[in-house]
């Protein structure tokens, strides 16, 4: 029977912890007396350098339930993304088949039955999909939408209404781990690793306690590290404008030529100026485009460690 490891990335979730563990911990009971999942399947939760009392209460829950609940600790905040990776990639070892989930429980643990359903149904990745945003704001809806879209467009392959509520299985924790990059974008790796998938539908909840730890401020900085690392599509955008502005500055040098010669010349501050700045902003922006690849390519060939693990609670330290 195959066994099931729960991943659990959280960041100042003190708030919510105990109760994420007591519902995830429900469904284990449930799946294992169905006889779906074997006895020891576990649920790992992933301290993300928290600030609170997260580690503590992480470690409290496994004092309690020492083989359905353990901890992985790691030295220092280093985001979801991060955080999330070294979840999976440290329980694959531990188990057949991992289900990454977050903390605040706006995932509907109940479609995890079915994810293993679909699971001995052959497929190797199950992503959990939302139904529809009636519980999003209108901004939020508008641009979760419009992210999409724009990842579309830019040719980078996700699944719609999918964040990191997903299961996979060993071989695809597996195939993943071999995947190295230093700018994480999960949502679009997931789909890289072409093993067979399907896909759960849900209704998203409210949190159940706490605050989101995703502000607008990070939502547009993995969206744009999402683009950046899946897409070149940007600076071919870039090179395109540059071109289009060549054509047209020709045009402007042919037209004023004819003026000339024609004897038309009328004194053109206000055009000059509004030439100028827009060339300089578009000069600005293909610079920095570029530097935010250039500053990219600068992360990946350090190499340096994603994460350090400072400390684990899977039994073996009693």
């Amino acid at each position: 029977m195959d066994k099931l490891g729960i991943v659990v990335p959280c960041y100042n979730e003190e708030e919510v912890l105990e109760i994420a563990s007591k519902a995830l911990r429900e469904v284990l009971t449930d799946l294992i007396s169905k006889q779906k999942i074997a006895e020891d399947s576990f649920i790992l939760f992933v301290n993300d350098g928290s600030k609170d009392r997260t580690w503590e209460l992480i470690e409290e829950e496994h004092k309690k339930y020492p083989v359905s609940v353990l901890g992985l600790k790691l030295a220092g905040n280093v985001g979801h993304q991060f955080a999330l990776t070294a979840g999976l990639i440290t329980a694959k070892d531990m188990c057949d088949v991992t289900v990454s989930i977050d903390a605040d429980l706006q995932d509907d643990v109940n479609v995890i039955e079915e994810m293993i359903d679909k699971f001995h149904a052959g497929n190797d990745i199950v992503y959990g999909v939302r139904k529809e945003r009636k519980t999003d704001t209108f901004f939020k809806r508008v641009t979760a939408q419009g992210f999409y879209k724009l990842m579309s467009l830019m040719g980078v392959k996700t699944i719609y209404n999918h964040a990191d509520f997903r299961l996979m299985s060993r071989r695809a924790v597996e195939q993943f781990s071999k995947y190295k990059e230093t700018n994480l974008f999960l949502r679009g790796m997931m789909p890289l690793i072409g093993y067979q998938t399907d896909c759960v539908y849900y209704d998203r909840l409210e949190r159940v306690a706490g605050e989101s730890k995703y502000p607008l401020k990070k939502m547009l900085a993995l969206a744009f590290n999402g683009i950046s690392s899946f897409s070149v599509k940007p600076i071919t955008m870039v090179t395109v404008l540059g071109v289009f502005i060549l054509i047209a500055s020709l045009c402007a040098a042919v037209y004023a030529l004819i003026s000339y010669f024609m004897g038309h010349v009328v004194p053109g501050w206000t055009s000059l100026i509004l030439s100028i700045w827009f060339l300089g902003g578009v000069q600005l922006l293909s610079i920095g485009l570029v530097g935010q690849y250039i500053g990219k390519i600068y992360m990946e060939v350090k190499q340096r460690p994603r994460y350090n693990i400072e400390k684990v609670l899977d039994g073996s330290e009693e």
